[in-house]
């Protein structure tokens, strides 16, 4: 054991050096720190596929953090085990004097968060936690009677109002200047680290993800071209978003000048992790409109296969799931209208979609995924109603009016294998609306 007290710094849904708020206190703190990534196990295990991009991903972000702290002469420890028993270990390995780390709102990530604070606790090592993903967290923006808000729209006036309220201007989304204390990094040789053969998953040396950032003149176009997944209109930066590999506040700064509607959408996220924060149940697969869980789904398993396989007969609707099922990634526009298909005309429980996402998408996240999925069902806190029921032929019309994404996705379109529609949009309509009418009447 290093005879040195040291203060560490664990790392979860911030993976950067720069601009990281637990890890500007740490550095600030009055040990030297080293940084810590744990590959969970028990989030891991639960993965099916061994080529997961995910994992990919974080692997790739460790490897960058790790090379430029041994720039610094410091490393990256990194671990693989389930957290609680790995923090035994690291408490025998080192002088552990204090613990830094950043919130995480997700349900799992708050009992092992509770497991390993207590653990501390009784060494008596102080476990300091800081607000890193978002702008604005918990209950922070509260309505006039003190309570969270449930609808968007004036929840996004006040985060805005608290925003430029400020008394220093730009205070919410100012950097942390991590890299003036990086003098405070722990000294010490090239730590080892874990392969992903190692750990069970296999490596993906050809995946390619986006780039960091995003353009000016992309943002400046956003509002015009994000609807349509023909054009490259979107960000892109929600897998980045999601693991912490650029700032929040870096981003919000770049949204406030080139575009309004995109600093909605970082405000999208906003909401719902203080919904996931303020009424956890919505984590614990239950609507968040407790009458909505009354809905008698038909769950037939063989339309949700054709669904999950791309082979509906609906060619947006196919096109967004195989574009899920290839690439990990699906287009804004194309997950509301893949899911309002899945729940509204196959009536089939938003859960089962939920799930599956959580499988294939890159830039999975708890609290997004939930909302977009009860948004669908409207189950959610939106406040249109419930027969809100996307038509995919006119959506197909109206966001890929040259079939440039189709297409793409479905070359044999115009073939005889192409299937027939495995349900008449107008009836499975009727069929939902009855469904609905009938759960929340009785």
């Amino acid at each position: 054991m290093p005879t040195k007290k040291i203060a560490v710094f664990w790392h979860r849904r911030d993976m950067r050096l720069n601009d990281n708020a637990g890890l500007y206190h740490a550095l600030k703190s009055d040990f030297p720190v080293l940084p810590l990534f744990i590959f969970d196990k028990t989030i891991l295990d639960e993965l099916d596929d061994k080529r997961d991009r995910r994992v990919e991903f974080i692997m790739r972000a460790v490897e960058e953090m790790k090379e430029k702290l041994e720039k610094e002469d410091s490393s990256l420890l990194v671990k693989y085990g389930v957290p609680l028993k790995v923090w035994k270990e690291i408490v025998g390995e080192y002088d552990v004097a204090e613990v830094y780390t950043n919130h995480d709102y997700e349900p799992y990530a708050k009992k092992r968060d509770g497991k390993v604070a207590e653990f501390l606790e009784k060494k008596d090592i102080p476990f300091h936690t800081y607000k890193d993903q978002v702008i604005f967290e918990k209950e922070e923006i509260l309505t006039n009677k003190g309570t969270p808000y449930t609808v968007f729209s004036p929840y996004s006036k006040s985060w805005q109002e608290k925003l430029h309220g400020s008394k220093e201007k730009n205070f919410y989304v100012k950097p942390y200047p991590t890299e003036k204390y990086f003098k405070n990094l722990f000294k010490t040789k090239k730590l080892p680290i874990l392969t992903l053969e190692e750990m069970g998953f296999e490596r993906m040396p050809d995946e390619e993800f986006p780039p960091k950032k995003v353009r000016d003149e992309k943002l400046e176009k956003y509002d015009e071209l994000r609807d349509y997944p023909a054009a490259p209109g979107t960000s892109r930066l929600s897998i980045h978003l999601r693991f912490g590999t650029i700032s929040i506040r870096e981003l919000a700064q770049q949204a406030m000048k080139e575009s309004k509607t995109f600093l909605s959408e970082l405000i999208w996220r906003d909401f719902y992790q203080q919904i996931l924060w303020n009424f956890p149940h919505v984590g614990e697969g239950k609507a968040f409109r407790s009458e909505y869980d009354r809905i008698k789904w038909r769950n037939n398993e063989e339309e949700f296969k054709k669904w999950c396989d791309g082979m509906t007969g609906y060619p947006i609707v196919d096109a967004g799931m195989r574009q899920l099922n290839a690439t990990g990634y699906m287009h804004n526009r194309l997950r509301m209208i893949t899911a309002s298909f899945l729940v509204k005309d196959l009536l089939i429980d938003w859960r089962w979609g939920e799930a599956y996402f959580d499988k294939k998408l890159q830039d999975y996240d708890l609290a997004a995924n939930n909302g977009g999925w009860q948004w669908a069902a409207g189950s959610g806190t939106d406040a249109a109603p419930y027969f809100r029921i996307f038509n995919p032929t006119t959506q197909a019309k109206k966001f890929d009016p040259q079939n440039k994404f189709i297409k793409e996705w479905i070359p044999e379109i115009n073939e005889l294998d192409y299937p027939d529609p495995i349900v008449d949009h107008k009836e499975a309509r009727e069929r939902c609306l009855k469904a609905y009418k009938d759960a929340l009447n009785g």
